[in-house]
């Protein structure tokens, strides 16, 4: 109970000191500073120093004691140097994969002084080693872990140095406001037919089920394999699709529906993987989603605008404050539910 308050009460006074924004620039008013475990230990022997040569009298002791105190304070000012002044932006919120790692883009700044041993880390991913010179900028990726599908953003990103020496450690946070994306895992799909129709295929007149009085015609690229004539296609060479009347809907549609008892979350990575089929393809399609309809078309912009719809789909984006790692999530497999009954 005492640390789960003590933790609330730390976030909120984090909050009110860094509020949440895409760019932040670090001064006094929001970089911490303290030792290390080596500058604690460093301090520690400094105070065995100073009391041995109070004992002793001596003045070599002495003389090294303080400049030894004088390196530590001089260190303490140059770590803080280090990130006083430095602006951090994100410049891109990634997308990817759902359960892989999501590239974020930020450019580092620095002001009058040089940012050196930079280090921008999230919980399970970090960035060493990013040294900016003075007046000069530079973009770095860091990877943020994704657990699921949905919206991406992180509650903090930690930007810490300590150099020179190692002996203290300077810190601070930006707390970003955009969001990026983690798409469906695809998963491979079975084949189905979409229940949407095209207007072409809506005014069809009913013909008696049987192959002998199916409609004939030419194979066309989104056209489902287990539609065409095989038989035919290995006597002579000419792939044609069958069309009967029990088969009703577009083959350029990918259709939330069309996986009836199937978990929410497995329709979409169904739908993810045949996005990225279709892609691949070349094949023009659209998609269906309860309540949002994309219509049919082709191409890489197409299908990311596809995937973003699947990666969000029942999720709301974050709200201000929202301290989750991926957004918030909803219930729905209730909701789907309810839409598809």
């Amino acid at each position: 109970m005492i640390k789960q308050t003590f933790k609330r009460r730390w976030n909120s006074w984090i909050g009110r000191r860094i509020p949440r924004a895409d760019t932040q620039v670090f001064s006094q008013k929001n970089i911490f500073i303290l030792p290390t475990g080596a500058g604690v230990v460093f301090g520690i022997l400094l105070l065995i120093m100073l009391i041995t040569g109070i004992n002793y009298q001596n003045s070599l002791i002495y003389l090294l004691t303080f400049a030894l105190g004088a390196l530590f304070v001089g260190a303490m000012h140059q770590t803080h140097r280090n990130l006083s002044g430095l602006t951090l932006a994100l410049v891109q919120a990634g997308e990817g994969e759902a359960g892989d790692d999501v590239p974020f883009r930020f450019r580092v700044s620095a002001g009058k002084d040089s940012g050196l041993a930079i280090l921008l880390a999230v919980e399970d991913s970090k960035l060493e080693g990013v040294h900016v010179p003075s007046e000069q900028s530079r973009e770095v990726v860091l990877p943020i872990p994704s657990a699921h599908r949905g919206y991406l953003r992180p509650d903090r990103i930690r930007i810490e140095t300590r150099f020179p020496f190692g002996l203290l450690k300077a810190w601070s946070w930006l707390r970003p406001t955009s969001a990026g994306v983690a798409y469906p895992r695809p998963i491979p799909a079975p084949e189905v037919l979409s229940q949407v129709e095209d207007g072409s295929d809506a005014k069809k007149e009913a013909k008696v089920a049987g192959q002998e009085n199916a409609d004939l015609r030419p194979w066309r690229e989104g056209d489902m394999s287990q539609r065409v004539m095989w038989k035919r296609f290995a006597r002579s060479g000419q792939m044609v699709v069958a069309d009967w009347e029990g088969e009703q809907g577009s083959p350029h549609w990918l259709d939330f529906n069309a996986f009836p008892g199937v978990d929410t979350e497995l329709r979409l990575s169904y739908l993810a993987w045949l996005v990225a089929d279709r892609l691949q393809q070349g094949a023009r399609f659209g998609l269906n989603l309860p309540g949002e309809a994309i219509e049919p078309d082709t191409g890489p912009v197409h299908g990311e605008r596809c995937l973003k719809a699947l990666a969000v789909w029942g999720e709301q984006p974050p709200r201000e404050q929202d301290a989750l790692a991926f957004g918030t999530r909803k219930a729905v497999d209730g909701a789907a539910a309810d839409r598809v009954a």
